[in-house]
């Protein structure tokens, strides 16, 4: 799939299908979005058949040819499935497939990690732009990450990049990347602070200078600064974008990140590695929709040939 099956400026259909809401909106090629709608994730159903009829309404009497459907989880791009999403019903996994969704609402459907489509809308529409190689991280309830590489956004067989599993601390009764420096986790160390305030509230004491405050978002800080010095040493991009509600904070959060890779990130670089807040909030994976057939390389299953014992990779 190269992209020729989307014939001229048709718009594309984009889905960000969340635990709690699905957005469907019809994006341009250019990635602005066109019309939107939001309706909860019916999760009591047995079948994503809510999704299917949004879909359906969506493109009634337009020329749309093709949808991407974000999902929070992991995605088999060589059969075209979700394999797990933590946040949705388990037995819808068996409905979310290219091929049943494509049967269903009269369109080819593909299958995208929700980060991984964000990062391509950063990339192509947004804080990206103009660049080469991209880590897009975003620090909301959870930690997500999408990377671009040499244009092309890294992936397998399945869907890579999931930094906010990685591991930070592994004494730590909180270990991973997501435990230490998502909402959940500043949620947490305010509660450990003998703090009251969440979310927004919390930040504004932060930046008010309240001890308690500062002390629980330092620690966040600090795991948020090692996990991205991490994916610097790994991907070496250009910038690093940041979104997600915690990531739209401003230099509260990305002075001390710059601070972390300065100081733990790849060294003597000719151009040091940027970090620059995401331009286009929730919206970046709608947008995304609309680069993906031109940043996602498709996977394929590496043929295979036996001689005698050995099994042998044929490169085609």
């Amino acid at each position: 799939m190269d992209g020729t099956d989307i014939a001229g400026a048709a718009p594309v259909l984009a889905v960000d299908l969340g635990g709690t809401n699905a957005r469907v909106a019809l994006v341009n090629v250019d990635g602005t979005i066109v019309t939107r709608r939001t309706d909860p994730t019916r999760r009591e159903e047995m079948h994503p058949d809510a999704l299917v009829a949004a879909i359906r309404e969506t493109t009634a009497g337009t020329d749309a040819a093709s949808a991407v459907v974000g999902v929070p989880g992991r995605v088999d791009h060589a059969n075209g499935r979700l394999e797990f999403a933590p946040n949705l019903p388990s037995h819808w996994a068996a409905h979310l497939t290219e091929e049943r969704l494509s049967d269903a609402v009269g369109i080819r459907v593909r299958l995208a990690n929700d980060a991984d489509l964000a990062a391509v809308g950063e990339y192509r529409f947004g804080a990206g732009r103009g660049t080469s190689d991209m880590v897009y991280l975003t620090l909301s309830t959870g930690v997500g990450t999408g990377v671009i590489l040499g244009g092309e956004l890294v992936h397998g067989r399945r869907s890579l990049a999931e930094a906010g599993h990685t591991i930070l601390a592994r004494d730590s009764a909180f270990p991973t990347f997501e435990q230490q420096a998502s909402g959940t986790a500043l949620s947490r160390l305010a509660a450990e602070a003998g703090l009251a305030e969440r979310g927004g509230d919390l930040v504004k004491r932060v930046s008010a200078g309240d001890r308690g405050a500062a002390a629980a978002w330092w620690e966040l800080c600090q795991a948020a600064g090692a996990g991205v010095a991490s994916l610097a040493h790994l991907f070496s991009p250009e910038v690093v974008v940041i979104g997600g509600g915690l990531g739209l904070t401003g230099d509260l959060l990305y002075e001390p990140l710059r601070a972390a890779l300065l100081a733990y990130g790849p060294r003597e670089l000719p151009e040091p590695i940027r970090i620059v807040r995401a331009e286009l909030g929730d919206d970046a994976g709608l947008s995304g929709a609309a680069g993906w057939v031109s940043t996602f390389r498709p996977y394929a299953m590496p043929a295979m040939t036996y001689a005698g014992d050995r099994q042998e990779e044929i490169v085609t």
